[in-house]
């Protein structure tokens, strides 16, 4: 066997060892799905559609609202066309997260994305099952920017705290190659 042949064989096995190391991250998004459809559940079971339950007196309530649009309630004008459109897209999305997961060679990145699939697969089973995303967590914001933070999910946050690491992991890689 030559070199050639040799690096090529080191390759395709280590390679696969990621794949296969890689598979395990998707407990990560399972979890996620589990706590978001079990939350989602709760709330719809619990309080009824518009009703607010309020935590605390300003910054944290809880309500039962129904979101046919994206993030911040963006939206193509109709529910019908938002759900064609957020179907496709989602699924899109579920499909390069998995590839993405499969292929990372990063921990902090795989861990992100399997947050993002997480929340991502989350919000597409209430797409598919009901034509909207039940959202139900209420926060306040400082009133210079908005009244109120739209009202959000698990599944929701959970993008959210994946977004964060990764921008910061680029943050703080950047800087540590820069130093170096």
């Amino acid at each position: 066997m030559n070199h050639i042949e040799e690096n090529t064989i080191q390759e395709t096995t280590r390679d696969a060892r990621i794949v296969v190391g890689n598979i395990t991250f998707f407990w990560i998004s399972f979890f996620i799905i589990f706590l978001d459809q079990l939350t989602k559940y709760l709330v719809r079971a619990n309080i009824s559609y518009g009703d607010i339950i309020k935590l605390t007196p300003k910054f944290f309530w809880l309500t039962h609202v129904r979101n046919t649009g994206a993030a911040f309630s963006f939206s193509f004008g109709s529910a019908e066309l938002n759900r064609i459109i957020f179907l496709i897209v989602s699924s899109l999305a579920s499909l390069l997260l998995v590839y993405l997961i499969l292929s990372s060679r990063n921990k902090v990145d795989t861990i992100a994305y399997s947050l993002i699939l997480g929340g991502a697969v989350g919000n597409l089973i209430d797409r598919i099952i009901y034509g909207y995303v039940t959202d139900f967590i209420w926060t306040d914001f400082p009133d210079f920017i908005m009244n109120r933070w739209p009202v959000f999910n698990i599944a929701d946050s959970s993008i959210v705290v994946a977004i964060c690491l990764l921008i910061i992991f680029s943050v703080f890689s950047n800087k540590a190659k820069e130093s170096a």
